[in-house]
């Protein structure tokens, strides 16, 4: 039975948050009179009444309900009331009573007792928020985690058989005890030695109590705290934003929160909240007013106006500047830490740090210089700030051309009303000068990198990086389509790319064949060295890179999974050994322990300690440097990603044994790895040969390789400057030949002298043929138009500001080219691209439509084409995995996609997430999809998320519990199935056929292109007749999508003037095209309606320019069912186009009816007519139609069902004999009654929906399923 310590089971990250001392203080009296009251000859009832007290008063009360429930001796409610969810179970039993479970047999009554409260809970109450179940004898302990329960005993389905049928009075026995001793006991029994739990004695802590050695007692105060048994977020958890924090510091930077399309978006504050102090209007009024726009290069990719571009330069200045302050803070706190709390290495302070001009010495006089290159003034002042790396304290290219932070004025700018700086309760000042308020703010918070475990009387949140990165993705994110990730599901995209990526590298070095992970694990690998060199040549790459999370997850990921190999060296090539520490990843971060499960804590110049700090620190270092590669539009996005990956490396910063321990290890130049450009946009081919050009060129693919390579490491700015040159000398030079030998140069410079030739032959007109000069003549011709494509295609290039960013992928990374120069490719693509409608875009799609991705499609998304751009990224057999909207499943757009993944990739794991939202900040639907570059196997492990227990945390445990293997073989709709899923899919499949092939017809409704003037209401029609009775020839009922219901409709007297092409002529089959002498044929016949219509010519006229007036005459209907004009006189099936459920509606879906009267209906409805319409009507509203359509039509962004004809016609109806459909179409006949009462209609339908799940042999399971999924 694996039994968890506490230490094992508190989640690691918040194991560094540090408990406010009166919370503490209270948690020890308590526990000291729990202590007093405790007697081992106490009643059970009595022992409840101690434990719940404990806890209600040192944790739960008020904000959670803590009683006896039902069976249940104490139950912890997720609320404060006893009508919420059961967060925790408790059973109690005395100190000595034998049907406590204990450490060498946990299957005894306590735990029997509680399967059965967990069992109800789970099953019958479908209680899916169970956190913990915990078994007490009030001194010892044994905690269960639901997700455990869930993997053992939920997903058991013969338990959950049995144990419903001992609910129903099914089994032999009716007792609880009977349900203990004969069913719990058998399942316990065979999973008792794989359970895990967390067990400890509060008699072990007695003692530390009276010693008052509090370091014991955090633990203890943790594993009974509501952030753990409770599972809530805290305050470093990297899933989640800190909202104050953000709030504040986007005022203090002058911009605010705001929704859009389903987004929240960050924009410039409004006209009426700007404060001209905050830093994006300070630097905004600067720019303007020194009018230093015109030296920005490519100021046109700053916006369209002037005002877009200074709001976007400030922000991009403001964002750098930030970065730079935060990146300090961190550093800050690293050093304070290392110097246990030293003030004198506190140098982020309003008292230090008076005003911009400071900051700007700051930056650039003391971080971009070794200490040694310092003024002796700069010195005295800040001689304990380390020299880390110059790169990001170097004068940009931005700050170069418009200004530097001094430039600022030093203004005053008030307080957010919800301030951190507060003393009892009230704002501690009304208004400050902007960097002071900023500093104070900041220090308000605790930006160590790591927490560390302890009591302070006031606690600061913890500000760590992954929650700094979370908030700048928000703040420079949204408006080119990017959302921020949840760590959860970086961390799992992660671990489970790289660990398929290591085992394929293993394989392809040694000649192995492991199949997977734990296979590779299996092996004996004893060359360590060589086994690093094999994981530190995978090139991974995040084409929209961002804010850099999904690259911090897969550096934390590459060195988890080297530890876990057992491969991982220090810097002398000595292993660091699994029975000395643990190092695994916990709410994105990655945590290091000993043996006794403390945390690794930095002591500079304590020999094992050193060694541990700077083997992190050079794995993290070698793995930047040479595995991770990522790309962005957004300039912004990629100083972020630098930052990130600084931060991660400062983390494990380290003071060097050659300085006496006195100075930090310098971090490398990695902005090389890190670049801006468009991703999509490229003007070389990955596949083009560039040979030729190395040996004309005399450039070595070695020598740019090697140059990147020193750049990374290179610290005095002449050797950067030097190697940058070298650098951009031979990426000028590729660029320039390779455009030079571009195919369609060449092209063009061969037709434009075969047009020279064919016109320089005019001399001698007079000696060619007829024949000959009319074939020169169109020789000539499709020159130039050849010609003038070709010199389009290049002006379009050279002067379109979206190809400024192109970022060619064939030169820009030499880490992916041989020797050759031919592109061998990334090992692993990942990431979260931008969703953004191509539609949308403007010039901008047409653009990438000219691209040639075979995946684009006009009504597109653009997150489509990266990942094509991905696969084409990729070596053979290497995989990409990358999180979007699921939209490209099912919707028309994402045919093109569906058929190149089946064509060009082998997808082999889908994780569709449907309705469960990811993102907190954007609702939409999303899926994670792997495929790997290689030949289609059809085999595609898939999972569709639900709300059956999913938690974020748990989504591999998910994963492995819910998936199933799917066979996606062709373009249709995509959708992931789970085994009882395929087993319905079989049965359906096994007696049906498709709408399709019955006899019937689908088409849609009348299209005017202007209702107002053509649809109108019952008093117009009359006014209409009455004027001409005439008019009521061509005046008839209609419907809309809205009025059609289930097995009805209603009509709200509403009417179409039926107008066809060329009325009153139509029939006449010699008018081709708008005729005026139809119109005066109208005008003549119909002069009531004539000059209604007249009073919408304007509009009328408006419509579709291409077909009215050319095609139709301008008062005709745009389209009205011109080939099955007659069939709306007969019977039919209606439904509408979009179906979508009000909230506290009873309507129910879908919403099909079937009527025989002559009546039309618009745009926004399908019809069918054929034979069987009853029947086919029945089964489309059976549950079992609604299951079809759920599954099949395309889902709206609000919810709605889209119930076009191409995914109705799929819909499976079953093949049945006369009689059988005849008891169908009875129900049905009911079903049409208008006096049919709701209870009535009710009992019918159940017996429809029993009479057809009844074809096709559904076991009980699949039929409850069904009922699940269709509520």
């Amino acid at each position: 039975m694996p039994e968890l310590k506490i230490s094992q089971s508190l989640n690691k990250a918040y194991r560094q948050n540090k408990i406010v001392k009166a919370d503490f203080d209270r948690f020890k009296e308590n526990l000291q009179n729990l202590f007093g009251q405790i007697n081992s000859s106490q009643t059970e009832e009595k022992l409840k009444g101690d434990i719940m007290d404990f806890l209600k008063v040192s944790f739960y009360a008020p904000s959670y309900k803590i009683a006896p429930h039902g069976r249940i001796d104490c139950a912890i409610h997720l609320g404060d009331n006893s009508e919420t969810s059961i967060g925790v179970i408790f059973e109690v039993k005395t100190p000595n009573s034998l049907e406590m479970i204990t450490r060498d047999d946990i299957n005894r009554k306590a735990l029997q007792e509680i399967i059965l409260y967990y069992l109800r809970e789970r099953v019958e109450k479908k209680n899916i928020l169970l956190k913990y179940l915990v078994a007490t004898n009030i001194y010892e302990y044994f905690i269960f985690d639901a997700h455990e329960f869930e993997r053992l005993f939920f997903n058991n389905k013969k338990l959950i058989k049995e144990f419903t049928d001992f609910s129903t009075g099914s089994l032999a026995g009716d007792k609880t005890d009977f349900f203990y001793k004969e069913v719990a006991a058998k399942y316990i029994a065979a999973i008792e030695k794989e359970i895990t739990y967390t067990y400890f004695d509060l008699r072990d802590y007695q003692d530390h109590l009276s010693k008052e050695n509090d370091r014991k007692l955090i633990e203890l105060y943790k594993i009974f705290s509501p952030v753990h048994l409770l599972k809530l977020s805290f305050q470093n958890d990297s899933n989640s934003l800190n909202k104050s924090f953000y709030a504040e510091l986007l005022h203090i930077m002058g911009l605010e929160e705001v929704g859009s399309k389903g987004k929240r978006i960050i924009t410039r504050k409004s006209v009426n909240e700007r404060y001209e102090a905050s830093f994006i209007e300070n630097t905004i009024n600067v720019l303007d007013a020194e009018d230093r726009l015109h030296h920005v290069p490519n100021l046109a990719s700053y916006g369209a106006d002037r005002q877009s571009q200074l709001f976007n330069i400030a922000l991009e200045l403001s964002i750098n500047w930030i970065n730079r302050i935060l990146f300090l803070k961190l550093l800050e706190a690293q050093m304070l830490r290392y110097h246990k709390d030293d003030k004198s290495y506190a140098f982020m302070n309003p008292d230090r740090i008076t005003d911009y001009d400071e900051l700007n010495r700051l930056f650039f006089q003391v971080l971009a210089r070794r200490t040694q290159d310092r003024t002796r003034s700069i010195n005295d002042r800040y001689g304990k700030v380390p020299y880390l790396n110059s790169s990001l304290f170097e004068v940009n290219h931005l700050e170069d051309a418009t200004i530097r932070i001094s430039n600022l004025e030093n203004l005053n700018i008030p307080l957010w009303a919800g301030t951190v700086l507060k003393e009892n309760n009230k704002p501690r000042y009304k208004q400050l000068s902007t960097l002071r308020y900023l500093l104070e703010f900041l220090d308000a918070y605790d930006f160590a990198s790591e927490g560390v475990e302890g009591v302070e009387e006031k606690t600061k949140t913890l500000i760590n990086a992954s929650v700094l990165g979370l908030i700048f993705e928000k703040i420079n994110g949204h408006r080119d389509g990017s959302v921020f990730t949840p760590g959860a599901i970086t961390m799992y995209m992660c671990r489970e790319a790289i660990r398929r990526v290591v085992v394929q590298k293993f394989n392809e070095y040694y000649g192995w064949k492991c199949i997977d992970y734990n296979a590779l694990k299996d092996k004996d690998i004893t060359d360590f060295q060589e086994a690093n060199a094999v994981i530190n040549s995978i090139r991974l790459v995040d084409p929209a890179v961002g804010s850099g999370h999904f690259l911090v997850s897969a550096l934390n990921e590459i060195i988890a999974t080297k530890f876990d190999l057992g491969i991982l060296l220090d810097c002398s090539g000595r292993k660091i050994k699994k029975q000395n520490y643990h190092i695994e990843i916990e709410n994105d971060e990655l945590i290091i322990t000993d043996d006794e499960g403390e945390a690794f804590s930095y002591i500079p110049g304590q020999p094992e300690s050193q060694r541990i700090q700077e083997a992190l620190f050079n794995e993290k270092r070698t793995i930047i440097e040479n595995c991770l590669f990522g790309v962005d539009l957004n300039p912004n996005s990629v100083n972020i990603c630098r930052l990130r990956l600084w931060i991660e490396l400062l983390k494990n910063a380290y003071y060097t044994k050659e300085s006496a321990y006195a100075e930090l290890e310098t971090l490398p130049n990695i902005d090389i790895n890190i670049k801006s450009g468009n991703s999509l946009l490229h003007r070389f081919d990955l596949k083009q040969n560039i040979s030729q050009i190395l040996q004309s060129t005399g450039i070595s693919i070695n020598e740019y390789r090697d140059s990147v390579a020193a750049y990374k490491n290179a610290h005095r700015k002449e050797d950067k400057r030097q190697l940058s040159e070298i650098i951009s000398r031979i990426k000028s030079t590729l660029r320039t030949e390779i455009k030079n030998r571009d195919p369609r140069l060449l092209r063009l410079q061969r037709r434009k002298k075969e047009l020279n030739n064919l016109q320089a032959q005019e001399l001698f007109d007079n000696e060619w043929t007829p024949k000959q000069l009319k074939e020169k003549q169109t020789a000539i011709k499709k020159a130039i138009v050849e010609i003038k494509k070709l010199e389009t295609a290049f002006e379009e290039i050279k002067s379109n500001k979206m190809y400024l960013g192109a970022f060619e992928w064939r030169i820009e990374f030499p880490e992916v080219l041989d020797n050759e120069g031919n592109f061998i490719g990334f090992d692993c693509v990942i990431g979260n691209p931008p969703y953004i409608q191509l539609q949308s875009m403007g010039a901008d799609s047409v653009t990438l439509a000219r691209m040639g991705y075979q995946s684009y499609e006009r009504t597109g998304d653009i997150y489509c084409l990266f990942y094509e751009l991905g696969v084409n990224l990729l070596k053979p057999n290497y995989l990409l995995s990358f999180i979007t909207s699921n939209k490209w499943m099912r919707a028309g757009y994402g045919t093109s996609m569906r058929h190149y993944f089946v064509e060009h990739t082998n997808p082999i794991q889908l994780i569709d997430f449907a309705g469960t939202r990811i993102f907190d900040s954007a609702a939409v639907d999303v899926n994670i999809l792997t495929l790997l570059k290689q030949t289609n196997k059809f085999e595609t492990d898939s999972c569709s998320v639900g709300n059956n227990g999913f938690s974020i945390d748990k989504l591999s445990d998910y994963f492995s519990q819910n998936s199933s293997v799917c066979s996606f073989r062709n373009a249709e709709s995509w959708v992931v199935l789970t085994p009882i899923e395929l087993s319905i899919k079989q049965k359906i499949e096994a007696i049906g056929t498709p709408l399709k092939d019955w006899d019937v017809q689908i088409n849609y409704g009348i299209k005017t292109g202007f209702n107002d003037a053509f649809i109108i209401d019952g008093k117009k029609r009359a006014e209409l007749i009455t004027a001409d009775p005439k008019s009521a020839e061509i005046i008839r009922p209609i419907l809309r999508g809205r009025d059609i219901k289930r097995y009805s409709y209603e009509f709200v007297d509403l009417w179409l003037i039926y107008i066809p092409w060329h009325f009153p002529l139509h029939k006449n089959q010699n008018i081709q095209g708008a005729s005026l002498e139809a119109e005066d044929a109208f005008r003549a016949e119909y002069p009531l309606i004539y000059n209604h219509l007249c009073k919408f010519k304007e509009q009328l006229s408006a419509r579709n320019q291409s077909e009215t007036g050319v095609r139709y005459e301008w008062y005709a209907l745009q389209r009205y069912g011109s080939n099955y004009m007659d069939d709306f006189n007969k019977q039919k099936i209606l439904w509408a186009e979009t179906m979508r459920i009000k909230r506290g509606s009873n309507e129910r879906f879908p919403r099909f009816t079937w009527t025989d009267q002559n009546i039309l209906t618009d745009k926004t409805c399908f019809f069918a007519i054929g034979n069987d319409l009853k029947y086919i009507v029945g089964v489309l509203n059976s549950i079992i139609g609604r299951y079809q359509c759920k599954k099949m039509v395309s889902i709206l962004d609000n919810g709605g069902y889209l119930m076009q004809k191409i995914f109705i016609e799929k819909i499976i109806l079953p093949n049945i004999d006369i009689s059988y459909k005849c008891k169908i179409e009875d129900l049905v006949n009911i079903l049409l009654q208008d006096t049919l009462s709701k209870n009535k209609q009710e009992k019918y339908e159940i017996e429809l929906d029993q009479a057809i799940c009844k074809l096709y042999n559904l076991t009980d399971d699949e039929y409850q399923f069904i009922l699940t999924e269709t509520k």
